[in-house]
């Protein structure tokens, strides 16, 4: 038997969970254990939220055009469901009521019927055959296909592009441009790194005291610039193997 609070909690998620335009279910226990929930003649056009352990539904002579995919599923507890009275739109949208009113024709106390469109108006929902519903299938299939050529077309743009932008940086031509006062290369950059040889200290006192004072070492002031021979074969390289150029204004 279900305590009073639970009532209470069950009516205020009725009254929070109904449509606006309707009124809120009435919810009532039923012994020894369920729960009668009475949504008839509330002027809903959707149903609101329905505790799981829901054992009868009345929602008979409302607005309804449709059921939401899933409403059902959960309430495995149903014994008595009215449907009856609603303008149902038997389109695409309604296949999952008629596969549910299919699986439970012994809980159902009438199977509503379809309103619209004209060609199936006033005929059972689950009368509606599965050639009914073949351009849905198409529909559905067409949309999936239109999806995936799309993606398909978009990648291959992608890749495109990726390529392209590949070839043009390989093609590229760098140009540096040198002013003249800067277009002499000191020797000194040139250098090998390997360590220089050291300079061989006299092994006489006097002479090292003698000495200590011109020893220096710091490098020349003024050093000796490169061979400008060599420069052309330089810039040969540099643009045969990685497509810079450079000039000197």
């Amino acid at each position: 038997m279900l305590s009073s609070s639970g009532l209470a909690v069950f009516l205020l998620l009725a009254t929070s969970s109904a449509h606006t335009i309707g009124q809120p279910c009435l919810y009532s226990a039923i012994l020894p254990s369920g729960l009668q929930v009475n949504c008839s003649s509330r002027n809903l056009i959707e149903l609101p939220h329905l505790p799981s352990d829901t054992t009868e539904l009345h929602v008979q002579d409302n607005r309804l055009t449709s059921v939401s995919s899933g409403l059902f599923d959960r309430l495995v507890g149903l014994k008595k469901v009215s449907l009856s009275g609603n303008p149902f739109h038997c389109d695409c949208r309604i296949q999952y009521l008629r596969r549910w009113l299919l699986k439970n024709r012994d809980i159902v106390s009438q199977v509503p019927a379809c309103t619209s469109p004209s060609s199936v108006a006033q005929k059972a929902i689950t009368e509606l055959g599965d050639d009914y519903f073949f351009s849905c299938a198409l529909t559905g299939n067409c949309n999936g296909r239109i999806y995936s050529m799309m993606m398909g077309v978009m990648l291959c743009c992608l890749i495109v592009l990726l390529l392209w932008s590949l070839r043009l940086a390989k093609n590229s031509t760098y140009t540096l441009i040198i002013a003249e006062k800067h277009s002499g290369f000191e020797a000194h950059s040139l250098h090998s790194l390997k360590p220089k040889h050291r300079r061989r200290l006299p092994t006489d006192l006097s002479e090292v005291s003698a000495d200590f004072d011109a020893l220096t070492w710091t490098e020349d002031a003024e050093r000796p610039l490169v061979n400008m021979e060599i420069l052309p074969q330089i810039l040969d390289v540099l643009h045969r193997k990685h497509n810079i150029k450079i000039k000197s204004t």
